[in-house]
C-alpha cells in the first residue's frame, strides 16, 4: 500500500535530516516507527503525507488517491468547532454519506466515552480528551492509509486500551497503518514490523525476530534492540 525506496529530504535540501529510508507497509498490518526524539521519525511521517518532499528517493502508494488519514501528536482543533461539529466537518471532506456518518460517529463517541461530550467546545477539554477528538476523526473515515504519531501520549489506560482495539480493528479490515511511539511495551505486542530509527538513518527493521537477527540478539526484547541500535 505505502512504499518509501531510498528516501533522504528534511527542512532544508542542503541539510538532510533523513538518508536513505526504505521500507513498505502492507495492507492490513501495522508498521512501527521506533527512534530517540530528534531521530527523524517526524520528518519520515512528514514526506509521507506530503508536508515535505524528498531531495531523493520515492513514495509510492499502490492506488492513485488513497484515502489518508492523519493523528498528529499535538492535537490541532478548531476552538470555534464542537466536537461533533469536528466530526461533520471530517465526513464531509471525505465525502461519507450521512447514514454512514452518523452510524459511526455515534459508535466511536460511545468507544470513546465522549457521547456526552459530542456538543461542547474544545476549549474544554483536556489534553487527552483533545488527542481523543483527533483520533476519532482519523477512524471516522476508515481509511487505506492511517499515519499515526505519539497517539499514546495523554491517553488513560482506558482510552489507550480502546484504541489498541480500533487499531486492530481496521488492520484486520485492511487498513496500512504506519505508527511512530515510543510506548515500547505495547509496539512490541501489537506492531507487526519495525523500522528503527537512529540519526535520521535505519539502524534495523523487520519483523521482531527478524531484527534480533541483524543484530546478533536471539532473545532480545524490543527494548534491548532499541537500546543496542540507538548506542551503536
Amino acid at each position: 500500500m505505502l512504499t518509501l525506496e531510498r528516501v533522504t529530504g528534511g527542512y532544508s535540501t542542503g541539510k538532510p535530516a533523513i538518508h536513505d529510508i526504505s521500507f513498505s507497509v502492507q495492507s492490513g498490518e501495522i508498521v512501527g516507527l521506533i527512534g530517540l526524539n530528534g531521530a527523524g521519525k517526524s520528518t519520515i511521517l512528514k514526506h509521507v503525507l506530503g508536508f515535505l518532499q524528498p531531495s531523493s528517493g520515492t513514495i509510492a502508494f499502490s492506488t492513485d488517491q488513497p484515502l489518508l488519514a492523519y493523528v498528529p501528536e499535538m492535537p490541532e482543533l478548531y476552538e470555534e468547532l464542537t466536537l461533533w461539529e469536528h466530526l461533520q466537518f471530517m465526513a464531509k471532506a471525505y465525502g461519507l454519506e450521512e447514514q454512514q456518518f452518523q452510524e459511526r460517529a455515534k459508535r466511536l463517541l460511545e468507544l470513546f466515552r465522549l457521547d456526552k461530550r459530542a456538543h461542547h467546545f474544545p476549549g474544554s477539554f483536556s489534553k487527552g480528551m483533545r488527542q481523543k477528538v483527533m483520533i476519532l476523526c482519523a477512524f471516522l473515515v476508515k481509511p487505506d492509509v492511517l499515519v499515526v504519531d505519539e497517539p499514546f501520549v495523554g491517553l488513560d489506560p482506558l482510552a489507550t486500551e480502546t484504541l489498541l482495539n480500533q487499531l486492530t480493528e481496521i488492520k484486520q479490515e485492511g487498513t496500512a497503518i504506519l505508527l511512530s511511539t515510543h510506548v515500547l511495551s505495547l509496539a512490541e505486542t501489537y506492531v507487526d514490523r519495525f523500522v528503527i530509527v537512529h540519526g535520521g538513518n535505519m539502524s534495523l527493521h523487520g519483523t521482531l525476530e527478524q531484527m534480533r537477527q541483524q543484530a546478533g540478539l536471539p532473545d532480545a526484547t524490543l527494548e534491548q534492540l532499541f537500546l543496542a541500535a540507538v548506542r551503536g
